[in-house]
């Protein structure tokens, strides 16, 4: 079986959903250079939990985690098969709780919706500490280790920079504040270099990181997915545009490249 790398992603706006752009491109084009997963591990920004939980619905659904956007995208649906089984393994694992009933929020259902529209892949969901910080994220994606030799694709969902107080909604790139940027290119040079330290310090090293997050759950992901994969090395950017003016939509592929789309 093909080795699957880990990935982290920048989930941006809901409205991707219905929108579509380059970074919606960009995620259907890395899944087209991956290997089919035989299942999908989601740690996205908005299931927090107190202790590690991994979801164990049979079928979780699209859990529409947000308000004030069209109708449309409330009626948009996500049903993927999960995988209770290998949930309850994967649980042993971590010491984690199990979710019978805990479905997809955005931050999962929007990516997964491009990047396999089939919803024929088992997908099961991950909790973050947000309490906890980067070290214990780093730790929890150790424990994560070898899933990609198994089949399994973890997909780490968050967002590069994430200050909703600065969206400019409809913006772009160049409406973004010199931090978004600042802290962008410090992240992908420390990424490289495999700076681990500066990395887990990134809130007192990073240039803009308490503006470019407030609080730090969707930072957190990356941190999961770069300890699944650091034995393994290997850093790809695939994606670096900024959305809404304020959101760094950065797409990271860890632990070996994915081929040319």
């Amino acid at each position: 079986m093909a080795r699957l790398p880990a990935v982290f992603l920048s989930h941006g706006a809901p409205t991707l959903a219905l929108q579509g752009g380059p970074a919606v491109g960009a995620w259907r084009d890395l899944a087209a250079a991956l290997p089919r997963p035989r299942a999908i591990l989601v740690a996205s920004a908005h299931w927090l939990h107190p202790r590690p939980a991994l979801g164990a619905a049979d079928a979780p659904a699209a859990i529409h985690d947000f308000g004030g956007f069209p109708a449309a995208l409330h009626a948009l649906r996500y049903a993927p098969p999960g995988d209770p089984e290998l949930a309850a393994r994967l649980a042993a694992r971590l010491g984690a709780e199990l979710d019978p009933a805990r479905g997809l929020d955005h931050g999962a259902w929007v990516p997964l919706r491009a990047m396999y529209p089939a919803a024929d892949i088992p997908v099961l969901p991950l909790a973050l500490q947000p309490q906890q910080g980067p070290r214990h994220h780093f730790e929890l994606g150790r424990a994560l280790a070898g899933l990609g030799e198994a089949g399994i694709l973890l997909l780490a969902s968050g967002s590069l920079t994430h200050n909703l107080a600065d969206i400019v909604w409809g913006a772009g790139q160049a409406a973004a504040p010199d931090y978004v940027r600042a802290f962008q290119g410090w992240m992908h040079e420390r990424l490289l270099a495999r700076d681990l330290d500066s990395l887990l310090d990134y809130r007192r090293q990073a240039p803009g990181a308490a503006r470019a997050h407030p609080t730090e759950e969707h930072l957190l992901p990356l941190f999961v997915a770069l300890g699944a994969a650091w034995e393994r090395g290997g850093v790809q950017r695939r994606y670096a545009g900024i959305s809404e003016g304020a959101l760094a939509m950065d797409l990271y592929v860890f632990g070996g490249e994915a081929s040319a789309a």
